[in-house]
């Protein structure tokens, strides 16, 4: 991989449909951004359309010629994520590049309307089900790819099978860490799955390294200021996130990240993780248990 990757590498991608979700700030609204400047046809899926209509008057200010939609989902809501699907499958033929990127980080103790840990939610399982129902589409659609966000943070928690939703204690930072270590096991078995099945979609892992976003929103009033002084910004972290939708050289099944410290950031490369994000009896066992919470069924083993 180079090392030096920007987009300026990328020739133009006319004619080409993504979906990137929670859109409308941060590594979400860069992402848009960058592939809206190379011609794709951006759908901003947002959870407040009002705020995804200030984000598309900016990025269409940037970038006049860009093709952007907004339609509202909240992924941690399963409902809105059916809704969204059914919306978008009446008015879409092709889908060549869904970006699992919204996200909530550290947030307080709440439930979701399905009865979720809502971090797990909102970051893991409203996409597990956004990806299946997708699926036909995707696999549709010659060289479609799935890129899925995680973050360095994976390695806060493992996968607490006997209680995914903390019923019995909440640590902020531990359900972020699963949230995001589940991510990054279901975008690899997604690769598996969709290899053995014969289809051409691919699933690739990114991570931003450390940025600058409003995922610090719920840090401490005196620790957010110091993200200025060492985090890149939202531009330079959606690159691993272009990269892995993009690049050529992707075969699927690849972790993208920064190739600085300690992935911290710089310019992107494929990376790697430990041993329990590869365990493929873990994949497996996250896997049925998400279809189990979302009764989506897809690509069975």
């Amino acid at each position: 991989m180079n090392k030096k990757w920007t987009l300026e590498q990328v020739p133009s991608q006319e004619g080409r449909v993504a979906i990137v979700t929670g859109a409308n700030s941060g590594i979400g609204y860069e992402t848009s951004l960058g592939l809206a400047q190379k011609g794709v046809e951006v759908v901003m899926a947002c959870r407040d359309l009002r705020k995804a209509e200030e984000a598309r008057s900016r990025l269409v200010a940037k970038c006049p010629t860009a093709k952007i939609k907004i339609r509202k989902v909240d992924v941690s809501s399963l409902r809105e994520v059916r809704d969204f699907v059914n919306q978008f499958r009446k008015q879409y033929e092709r889908l060549d590049l869904l970006i699992n990127n919204a996200g909530i980080m550290m947030s307080p103790y709440k439930v979701s309307e399905d009865g979720f840990e809502n971090q797990l939610a909102t970051n893991y399982i409203g996409h597990f089900a956004l990806t299946g129902l997708l699926l036909p589409i995707l696999t549709a659609t010659p060289r479609s790819r799935v890129v899925t966000l995680s973050s360095l943070s994976y390695k806060w928690a493992e996968i607490q099978f006997d209680d995914l939703h903390a019923k019995e204690g909440y640590s902020r930072r531990k359900a972020y860490g699963q949230s995001k270590r589940a991510c990054l096991i279901v975008a690899y078995e997604l690769q598996r799955r969709l290899a053995a099945a014969g289809y051409d979609t691919l699933s690739v892992a990114a991570h931003p390294g450390l940025c600058k976003t409003n995922l610090d929103q719920y840090f401490p009033a005196l620790i957010r200021p110091l993200g200025n002084l060492f985090l890149q910004t939202a531009k330079q972290g959606a690159l691993p996130v272009l990269y892995a939708a993009l690049a050529n050289d992707i075969q699927g099944g690849e972790f993208i990240g920064p190739d600085g410290f300690q992935q911290m950031r710089g310019y992107p490369t494929e990376v790697d993780s430990d041993d329990y994000s590869k365990d493929e009896q873990v994949a497996k066992r996250l896997w049925k248990a998400s279809e189990e919470m979302t009764n989506t069924y897809y690509l069975g083993a």
